[in-house]
């Protein structure tokens, strides 16, 4: 069966959380680098967060030290806010969209079905740089997970998901994967949907997702990957919610900075697979 990715012609870039912002802006810096030629516009947007007064000065000033032209900093904080046409007209200027962190379930109840959404998803097509870290990673796929024990989620119904913001199918995406040991939480995704490939990114660590269906690993921490699609035998079925879960042959990868990960055929690049994958599709 074929990956649900969709052939967007820019790229996604999902962050674990925690990235540098104020030394070497490693992954920033890769972030912005990716924005299409003459479009050094960025656009901030802060929906997730609690506290956007502190953390949209930190990207501001972030995105300037890296050469944008302009950041436009968006605390949309509601629905009508998100079907302003002078906040859509911010996006369709900007070769990046950035998504901070805070809560991935207000991202989706604010933005989705919104114009701003809508821009958002056009300016990808268009190939802009569609970018986020923690929540605003968590919320890129068309299922996102927004609840669950990470101490004991290897239970069936332990994890709460739901609709995504919808930039990328076929994948499940989980922040501050190795600092709070989440690693149950997408066996448990695993286990119920197998066709997922689960993307547990570590913070200062990134996936860059290309348009070819190839996950590159940057930052200076791990991204780890639970392939589910050939598992051999669960007992999901046949439990009663909150009941543990067995599994049959799941398998994990570590991924770091330079290597990567065909989705569609499901095989892990080292260095140099990796670089050449990417040239067989520019």
């Amino acid at each position: 069966m074929t990956s649900q990715l969709p052939a967007t012609l820019g790229h996604i870039v999902a962050i674990g959380g925690a990235e540098d912002k104020t030394s070497d802006l490693e992954i920033l810096k890769q972030v912005f680098a990716l924005a299409p030629s003459g479009s050094d516009d960025v656009t901030v947007i802060a929906t997730a967060s609690s506290i956007p007064d502190q953390v949209l000065p930190e990207y501001e000033a972030a995105f300037t030290r890296l050469g944008a032209r302009r950041v436009h900093a968006l605390d949309i904080q509601d629905r009508r806010q998100a079907a302003d046409p002078g906040n859509v007209e911010l996006i369709e200027r900007s070769g990046v969209i950035f998504f901070t962190g805070g809560d991935q379930l207000r991202l989706t109840t604010v933005l989705g079905g919104s114009a701003t959404l809508k821009a958002i998803r056009d300016r990808l097509l268009a190939g802009a740089v569609v970018a986020g870290t923690s929540a605003g990673a968590a919320a890129m796929p068309g299922t996102m997970i927004y609840d669950g024990n990470a101490m004991d989620a290897l239970r069936k119904g332990a994890v709460k998901m739901t609709s995504g913001l919808g930039f990328v199918d076929g994948l499940i995406i989980d922040s501050h994967f190795l600092e709070r040991g989440r690693f149950t939480r997408l066996m448990e995704v695993g286990a119920s949907n197998p066709e997922h490939l689960g993307v547990g990114l570590g913070e200062d660590a990134a996936v860059i997702i290309h348009p070819s269906q190839i996950l590159e690993a940057i930052g200076p921490g791990h991204v780890i990957l639970i392939d589910s699609r050939n598992l051999a035998s669960s007992n999901i079925t046949e439990l009663s919610m909150g009941e543990a879960v067995a599994i049959e042959h799941m398998v994990m990868h570590a991924l770091i900075s330079g290597h990567g990960f065909d989705i569609e055929a499901r095989r892990y690049l080292a260095p140099a697979p990796l670089k050449a994958s990417l040239a067989e599709t520019t």
